[in-house]
């Protein structure tokens, strides 16, 4: 069967995926058999989520209803039930119901009613806590379909640490990542030089590894010195997979959703107030506005590159009436030329415009020419993909390390 649990967590604490780690253990000492544990991120534009709009779902071998009695009872004591927006669900099926309410779930919108009726035609046990709508993302943590998995070890905190500084070695997470990369990534951000996989928040994760299998993750976790956590679960999940990206074109995009266009650069990358970098893109007569915010950091500066007629690839979430940059890739360059007056060569002074069609004209000594002077500039960017770093990473979205989009 497989059990699905979302929207346990707040702001201000708990972690569906800590409940989950929790439950599994309690499972095993109901005699039932954990097979897997997944981590299932859906569509990060739903306005709701607390964080990482995360549900998960356990796969296990057993009795049906003292699965459900038990995935119950965890949620009821450990959800963050006192916060306005924490509305968990839980759902228990013997079999996965269409992959299609998933897929949907990752990269559109769905309702409590389309779950429900989802769930009804499964033949679930499931039940729904306040408003219901943790449901949406349990019925879609026990649809997920994985084309692509990748994994993660997530280790918790002792509850009495929640809450206080956590202790994990600086130096011992930049050495796992240098002694395990590509195989896993957004343990640290090397050209920032800043930490990524260790929370801020007030919840009980102490740390996770991101990686391409469990080997790997626990190749990198064994280097990192910490002080000593409750529990650890490795998640396969669709993170660091694109699952949310959809095909798309300028002029079709819908609010809330994440695309990957292609575009010709319609005017000049501008920097705006707190750092965002602004440009527009076209394509058969519209144009979309596409944004590298300031927590993008070094990827603005392959934006500021980029001229008018250039082309190019652009992925990310469509959000009021902007594509806010995940990725990028060039697919092609213009040759970008500056043009300015000719220099007198009597005075060797820089000519002006002696007026519209009427070439240029020497201030100092009156000599006039026809053409201006027309240079080719070096380009500093070059055609391929480039990608915000790790400490502006979404959790669904791709590493370059991961190999290229397919397109």
């Amino acid at each position: 069967m497989l059990i699905g649990i979302d929207d346990t967590d707040s702001p201000q604490g708990m972690c569906t995926t800590y409940l989950g780690a929790v439950l599994a253990r309690r499972l095993i000492r109901e005699h039932l058999r954990v097979l897997e544990a997944r981590l299932v991120r859906l569509n990060p534009n739903v306005t709701f989520k607390t964080r990482g709009n995360a549900a998960i779902a356990i796969a296990v071998d057993g009795d049906m209803s003292t699965a459900f009695k038990t995935a119950c009872a965890t949620v009821e004591e450990l959800s963050e039930f006192s916060c306005a927006n924490t509305n968990p669900g839980v759902v228990v099926v013997d079999r996965p119901p269409d992959p299609a309410f998933y897929r949907k779930a990752v990269t559109d919108f769905c309702t409590i009613d389309e779950a429900a009726v989802i769930l009804e035609s499964a033949g679930a046990l499931y039940r729904g806590y306040k408003n219901r709508r943790g449901l949406i993302g349990a019925t879609a943590a026990v649809a997920c379909d994985f084309p692509d998995a990748t994994f993660e070890i997530l280790t918790y905190r002792k509850q009495e640490q929640w809450g206080t500084p956590r202790e994990v070695d600086r130096a011992s997470l930049f050495a796992a990542q240098r002694a395990t990369f590509p195989h896993t990534w957004d343990t640290v951000d090397e050209i920032n030089d800043v930490v990524v996989c260790v929370p801020h928040t007030p919840d009980p994760v102490l740390f996770g590894i991101r990686g391409e299998s469990p080997s790997w993750v626990m190749a990198a976790r064994q280097m990192i010195a910490s002080e000593k956590p409750a529990l650890e679960q490795i998640w396969v999940t669709n993170q660091g997979t694109d699952a949310h990206i959809l095909p798309g074109r300028i002029g079709e995009l819908r609010e809330g959703l994440s695309y990957r266009i292609h575009g010709t650069v319609a005017d000049a990358p501008r920097t705006g107030r707190g750092g965002h970098v602004s440009f527009a893109i076209r394509d058969s007569g519209s144009t979309v506005r596409c944004m590298a915010y300031e927590p993008t950091k070094n990827f603005r500066q392959i934006v500021r590159q980029l001229v008018p007629g250039d082309t190019i690839i652009a992925a990310g979430s469509y959000k009021k009436g902007s594509l806010n940059l995940e990725k990028m890739k060039v697919v092609s360059l213009v040759t970008a030329k500056s043009v300015r007056p000719p220099v007198c060569t009597a005075c060797n002074k820089r000519m002006a415009s002696a007026g519209a069609g009427k070439g240029f004209k020497c201030k100092k000594c009156g000599a006039k020419a026809d053409e201006p002077d027309v240079k080719e500039i070096a380009r500093a960017v070059e055609p391929g993909w480039y990608e915000v770093p790790p400490t502006a990473r979404r959790h669904l979205a791709q590493p370059l390390c991961r190999g290229t989009p397919g397109c």
